[in-house]
């Protein structure tokens, strides 16, 4: 399709290597009194479904495809601290560990998380050098969770912290990182949160803190520290909150959020376990949602960054649904219409009055507590 917008794929099939494992849901455990034990729900097959779907589905047009790398253990330096990177090196050495509840580091997974980090970077640089506006980050292990000193929620290196250090040090002065993973976006909060050149605002359930490894409760009086204060803003959405829902959260938090920051870079952070029916997941997103998702990242995206868009690709667990929100998103920043893709979940009901009422409340809140949306 000559002259058509495209969208620059980053991926690399050494990405399906990273072994999670069977149990009881995501605990590696078997009881002794199941016949049929879980795949681990961050597995290899929800990715080979996004793979598929982009190469032979009607989006294909639109796909140009490239191929991942591995990061370099000094590239890894930008976001997560040295002691933490040889712990994970040596943990790679002893034939795996348990990093914490869920998150399995097992043979093979190193060499994995090396090459979704470094794929993602090769994205990053594709946009920065301007040979694409738009490329996505296919990658797994998800990184959104990890924080420069630790692991946590299935990610052990934070893939978008590391693309966005990479902005900052080529040049972009301020970056937009907007997290629509059904999770709160801790480790890459964590990471800038003293930073005042990187705006983080993540969109999740209300799910609270989850333990050690996730101490941060994603909260809206989280707003970051220092020079940061104001530039880390969480929206905790109620659980069930859907299409409706999420656009109000967008055009209401997200758009003016945006407006006043005026990034140089904006950074999507996508999750499609906040779909109906995800396993992972307490919201009622179906197709239609991402794809305003998509459709407003892109306009915010044009205005501000010259088209110049990186997304990066997080949870998402039910392994066919899953693939059709990733597709619904792309047709959405690319404007697509009407939908390439029909629903299988079209008629999925929702009740958008209380997730308003939450959503009017963070605004006026924000409005009186975060200095750079005054001005």
């Amino acid at each position: 399709m000559a002259g058509s917008p495209s969208i620059h794929v980053f991926w690399h099939e050494g990405m399906l290597n990273h072994d999670t494992g069977y149990g009881v849901f995501d605990t590696g455990e078997d009881p002794g009194f199941l016949d049929v034990l879980d795949k681990h729900p961050e597995n290899s097959d929800r990715i080979k479904n996004m793979v598929s779907i982009l190469k032979r589905g009607p989006l294909s047009p639109f796909i140009t495809w490239h191929s991942g790398r591995h990061a370099l253990l000094s590239e890894l330096h930008s976001f997560h601290h040295q002691d933490y990177v040889n712990e994970l090196v040596e943990a790679d050495k002893n034939g795996g560990k348990v990093m914490c509840c869920g998150t399995f580091l097992n043979p093979g997974s190193w060499d994995v998380s090396l090459l979704a980090a470094g794929t993602t970077l090769s994205a990053m640089k594709h946009v920065l050098e301007g040979q694409g506006n738009i490329a996505y980050a296919l990658v797994r292990p998800p990184g959104h969770h990890a924080q420069p000193t630790r692991a946590d929620g299935y990610c052990f290196l934070n893939n978008a912290g590391l693309a966005v250090h990479l902005a900052l040090n080529s040049g972009c002065e301020k970056v937009a990182v907007v997290d629509i993973d059904v999770h709160h976006g801790n480790g890459t909060a964590e990471g800038f949160y003293m930073s005042n050149k990187v705006l983080t605002i993540s969109l999740h359930m209300d799910h609270g803190s989850w333990g050690p490894s996730h101490p941060q409760s994603g909260s809206i009086d989280e707003l970051g520290e220092g020079q940061g204060y104001g530039y880390n803003l969480n929206i905790p959405l109620p659980n069930g909150t859907g299409n409706r829902g999420y656009e109000y959260a967008m055009k209401t938090l997200v758009v003016p959020a945006i407006q006043k920051f005026e990034p140089h870079m904006i950074v999507l952070v996508v999750g499609q376990d906040s779909s109906a029916f995800d396993p992972n997941g307490r919201q009622c997103l179906t197709m239609d949602g991402y794809w305003k998702i998509g459709q407003i990242i892109s306009e915010l995206a044009k205005k501000y960054s010259s088209g110049s868009l990186l997304i990066v690709q997080e949870g998402g667990y039910h392994v066919t649904y899953s693939a059709y929100c990733l597709h619904a998103t792309l047709e959405g920043i690319l404007n697509l219409s009407p939908p390439l893709i029909s629903d299988p979940l079209d008629s999925y009901p929702e009740d958008e009055a209380f997730s308003v009422k939450v959503i009017d409340f963070i605004k006026k809140y924000e409005d009186e507590n975060v200095p750079f949306l005054k001005v």
